[in-house]
């Protein structure tokens, strides 16, 4: 679909909990948005029960032009889930506390703005992978932030200081974990205290942990922080902040098209905000452009 295409019919996915945005000012926007340029729309709100199957349903009958994600990272994940290998592009609003995929793919962070993408964006078709079968749009990991992730799923409140609160408390004990990874490229076996497989940048949080990650480029990337003094952490941080992860001598960027990765004490991984349980071996595939995203126009090179 080229630049400026005209979307005739959309179906938005929203998430009635996930971040702050008043829901009835969303749906307000939209329907304000889609009246003032003719388009016609429907509205699915998730309830975490068989969305998957109603939304595919849905996009069986209703065949949307496009399927507009207006949440966090879940709300994306299901949404991309539903048109992933389909000619049917994933447009997104983002919602959430992270927010990274929008993030990494240029998509303005305010709802008006993100929005107007409708009338003018380009389409474009990115890598995704499988994490033992598992779909993986944005960042998927093993160890320290893959706890953090599970803490934070199960807290009260929600947002940055929240997530920052249990990272500290987690941090305070962690004990790093044993992997051996095997790519076509090469092979690390050792300690580590996060690995993160993605073919991406940045987490929601910004820490650039793969500042050189294209995701339409067929290549993927894990990214090692390995065992380090806690007296290191504050110059690894500044690192990971300041897009420089490749200077500190306790990170490890390995660069393949495809992985297997043997988790031997731990098996509590998170994929795109998801906590899940993958076992003590994960093979890691990737699927060339399997997935099209509306970004803006200058964002297709």
């Amino acid at each position: 679909m080229p630049a400026n295409a005209s979307f005739h019919k959309l179906l938005f996915i929203i998430n009635p909990i996930s971040g702050d945005v008043d829901k009835g000012d969303l749906v307000k926007a939209i329907s304000d948005y889609c009246h003032q340029h003719q388009i016609k729309y429907k509205v699915y709100k998730t309830t975490g029960e068989g969305d998957f199957t109603k939304l595919k349903q849905q996009v069986r009958t209703y065949e949307p032009d496009a399927i507009i994600a207006a949440g966090g990272d879940g709300t994306v994940g299901l949404a991309a889930k539903v048109v992933n290998h389909t000619s049917t592009p994933l447009g997104i609003i983002p919602l959430g506390s992270g927010n990274g995929l929008s993030k990494d793919l240029g998509i303005p962070q305010n709802m008006e703005e993100a929005l107007a993408l409708v009338s003018n964006h380009t389409i474009k078709a990115i890598d995704t992978l499988e994490l033992n079968g598992h779909p993986c749009f944005h960042i998927g990991d093993l160890g320290f932030n893959a706890l953090v992730v599970a803490r934070y799923s199960e807290a009260e409140s929600r947002g940055p200081q929240t997530y920052a609160l249990i990272a500290f408390q987690e941090y305070l004990n962690y004990e790093c974990h044993q992997y051996r990874v095997e790519t076509d490229q090469e092979t690390f076996e050792g300690e580590a205290f996060m690995l993160t497989i993605t073919n991406s940048n940045a987490f929601g949080s910004n820490v650039k942990i793969n500042p050189h990650g294209i995701i339409d480029d067929g290549i993927f990337e894990i990214c090692l922080i390995e065992s380090f003094p806690k007296m290191a952490a504050f110059k690894l941080m500044y690192n990971l902040y300041t897009e420089t992860p490749e200077e500190s001598e306790y990170t490890r960027i390995l660069s393949c098209k495809s992985a297997t990765i043997y988790n031997y004490t731990d098996t509590l991984a998170q994929i795109d905000g998801e906590v899940v349980e993958l076992g003590k071996k994960i093979d890691v595939k990737l699927l060339p452009k399997s997935l099209r995203v509306v970004v803006p126009v200058e964002q297709t090179n």
